[in-house]
């Protein structure tokens, strides 16, 4: 088995890897996507992803270079946004926050529309700006969130944000660490 660690901070993160056995074929209709657990130690506890090799193929890369090359450890969940009606209802976003000895060269849209993904509750996504410009920094969903989804008929960037997997393990830690204090004077 493959394995990567990863460190984020307070919120910190460590990483731990492995492929996934697929099934055998006989006991499947059609192939099961490959895919790569990781484990993100933190310090309200571990999250473990199963991220979607086969299906979003350069955002999983892009994901697993930043573990693979330690650019994550360390890091923190930086962003907890929640939505007033329900404080259990939003994402939690982490990673290098643009720190130049940590940021690797962007990658495209791995839009949803490709790729059949959707950001429902649990899935991790790649932050971004302007479209292509995603690098290491990361979110995860609390709730149905899949007005984050591509939407080829919007106007303008349409092509939403990169999910590339799910929490498989610890979403009563990320609905911890989503509901935990923040500061009234840092921003975003």
């Amino acid at each position: 088995m493959l394995t990567r660690v990863l460190t984020l901070s307070a919120l910190f993160l460590s990483t731990v890897a492995h492929a996934q056995t697929p099934a055998p074929a006989a006991m499947a209709e059609k192939p099961i996507p490959a895919t790569v657990k990781v484990s993100l130690q933190t310090t309200g506890g571990t999250i473990v992803l199963e991220l979607e090799k086969d299906r979003a193929p350069i955002t999983t890369a892009n994901f697993l270079r930043y573990v693979d090359q330690k650019r994550l450890d360390g890091t923190v969940f930086y962003r907890a946004l929640t939505i007033v009606k329900d404080p259990l209802f939003g994402l939690l976003q982490g990673g290098p926050r643009n720190d130049p000895k940590r940021v690797l060269k962007p990658i495209p849209v791995e839009p949803t529309t490709k790729t059949g993904l959707s950001h429902k509750d649990g899935t991790i996504s790649m932050a971004r700006g302007a479209p292509n410009s995603a690098n290491g920094d990361f979110f995860i969903t609390v709730g149905d969130m899949s007005a984050l989804d591509a939407n080829p008929k919007a106007p303008g960037d349409n092509l939403g944000f990169a999910a590339f997997g799910r929490v498989v393990e610890g979403m009563d830690v990320v609905r911890k660490l989503l509901g935990s204090p923040i500061s009234p004077t840092l921003g975003a």
